[in-house]
C-alpha cells in the first residue's frame, strides 16, 4: 500500500510504520539490552535499519537506545559490535545524538573498534565517528582519543 496504493493508502501505510515504529522502539532497546546473544544481534540491526529515519533517531534515542548501543559496541560479540557501531552511525546523523553518543562513551569505543574491530566494525565504527566529527568538540574529543594517528 504504502507504493502501489491510492493516496489515502500511501498516507494511512506510512502512519501505520510510523506509529509501529514508534511503539516497537522501546522493546527492540530492551532487547539489544537484556535479549539473547541472538536477540541481541536482531535487536541491534532492527534499530540500525530504524535509525535511517530522522523521527526514528529521535526516538530511539529518547528510548535510551544510545546507552544500550554503546556498551553492545564495547562488549558484544563480533557481530553485535559490528551491528551496534552501524545503529551508532546512523544516528549520529542527529546534533543531539552526537552529544549523547560521546556522553555515553561512545567517542572511545568507536575509536577502538576503527583501531582495532574486524571489517565491518572498522567501517562502522569509521562512519560512526565521520558523523560524530561534524561537531567540533567532538573533533577535538575524537582526536583526544586516538581518532587521528
Amino acid at each position: 500500500l504504502a507504493r502501489d496504493g491510492s493516496e489515502a493508502q500511501k498516507e494511512g501505510a506510512a502512519a501505520a510504520q510510523k506509529e509501529g515504529a514508534a511503539g516497537g522502539v522501546e522493546v527492540l532497546v530492551a532487547l539489544a539490552r537484556d535479549g539473547s546473544e541472538v536477540l541481541k544481534e536482531e535487536a541491534a540491526a532492527a534499530l540500525w535499519n530504524l535509525a535511517i529515519n530522522d523521527d526514528n533517531r529521535v526516538a530511539i534515542a529518547a528510548a535510551g537506545g544510545i546507552e544500550v548501543l554503546v556498551p553492545l559496541a564495547r562488549d558484544g560479540n563480533e557481530m553485535q559490535k559490528v551491528l551496534a557501531a552501524g545503529a551508532l552511525w546512523s544516528l549520529a546523523h542527529n546534533d543531539d545524538n552526537r552529544v549523547a553518543i560521546a556522553a555515553a562513551g561512545g567517542i572511545e569505543v568507536l575509536v577502538s573498534l576503527a583501531r582495532d574491530g574486524n571489517e565491518g566494525q572498522k567501517e562502522n565504527a569509521a562512519g560512526a565517528l565521520w558523523n560524530l566529527a561534524i561537531n567540533d568538540d567532538l573533533k577535538v574529543a575524537i582526536a583526544a582519543a586516538g581518532g587521528i594517528e
